[in-house]
């Protein structure tokens, strides 16, 4: 049994943190939605801390090779994460043998952003609302065709999830990455896709391609006379991409309330409000019992997805 006056000694060494560099991991490369996030909180957080917040990219595998690393990482609050529901989610719940539970080998600290996601057509499309796209999905099925960055990825589910609530049937056309397929869609080769809001929206104002509809509960900023998917028909349709800082499972309380404590801190601060909102984030915040619960809701959900349209990554 350990002496009494070790305990004091544990609350210290805890009360301390963070002692050294902190390593905030990042799945995917440099530029990317979660990336931009990461280097915008870590600059606040690095003031916070007193120490150096190193943003590590390790991209590969729709962020699973990252979140391996960060699951084999000691629970000390030292080595971080900032993942996005294709890793915490998707992989998990997608792959016959999954190499991670998020619910059992991660601890959820703070949902820290969202981005909006946007039904986008070439600007050559004839169609110019969300309703005229489904009356044709629905005399036509199968023959319009949507582009997403992969199996499983963010756009893919998205757009199944509009299929589904608007009972049509489209087609998938799966690339390697966004790049592709964003290029593709602006040429006309195919018909729609449902991405993120930031991504896009230089190619929406440059006249590239035209907004339908966002996915979001309510209109968003960015496109104030763009109409919702529950606006257009489809009451309760509700869809967006957001960003979460995990930690490896068994994290100690003190230093998740010290992490939530500095990311909200961080989210509060005008600069980074600002940046944000600039690059078409909405911002994040709250308790990390909240992001338990956030990711509680969107396994289930998801999983419930996969299974009605037989979703199976390799």
């Amino acid at each position: 049994m350990l002496p009494l006056l070790a305990f004091p000694q544990l609350g210290s060494a805890q009360s301390a943190y963070p002692a050294r560099s902190v390593t905030l991991v990042e799945g995917f490369v440099p530029g990317g939605g979660s990336d931009i996030v990461a280097r915008l909180l870590a600059s606040r957080l690095r003031d916070d801390f007193g120490q150096p917040v190193v943003v590590e990219n390790k991209p590969g595998a729709s962020g699973t090779i990252a979140a391996q690393g960060v699951i084999r990482a000691a629970a000390d609050g030292y080595t971080m994460m900032i993942a996005s529901p294709s890793t915490l989610v998707v992989v998990p719940k997608a792959t016959a043998n999954p190499p991670y539970d998020s619910l059992r080998d991660m601890t959820p600290i703070l949902q820290v952003a969202s981005v909006p996601q946007v039904v986008v057509v070439p600007a050559k499309s004839p169609f110019r609302t969300l309703g005229e796209l489904i009356t044709y999905a629905r005399a036509n099925p199968g023959k319009l065709n949507y582009a997403s960055s992969g199996i499983g990825a963010a756009q893919h589910l998205a757009a199944e999830l509009l299929s589904r609530a608007a009972g049509v049937k489209m087609t998938h056309v799966p690339y390697r990455g966004s790049g592709q397929a964003m290029t593709d869609l602006i040429a006309g080769q195919v018909d729609l896709n449902v991405d993120t809001l930031p991504s896009n929206l230089p190619h929406i104002k440059s006249g590239a391609m035209r907004a339908l509809a966002v996915t979001t509960p309510e209109r968003v900023e960015w496109l104030p006379d763009v109409p919702t998917v529950a606006e257009s028909g489809f009451p309760g349709f509700e869809r967006t991409l957001w960003y979460m800082i995990v930690a490896p499972a068994g994290l100690p309380a003190p230093i998740v309330e010290r992490w939530v404590s500095a990311l909200n801190k961080a989210l509060a601060h005008p600069e980074t409000r600002q940046r944000l909102r600039e690059a078409g984030f909405m911002l994040g915040g709250g308790t990390a019992g909240d992001a338990a619960a956030l990711l509680n809701r969107e396994t289930e959900a998801t999983v419930k997805l996969l299974r009605e349209a037989n979703i199976r990554m390799e």
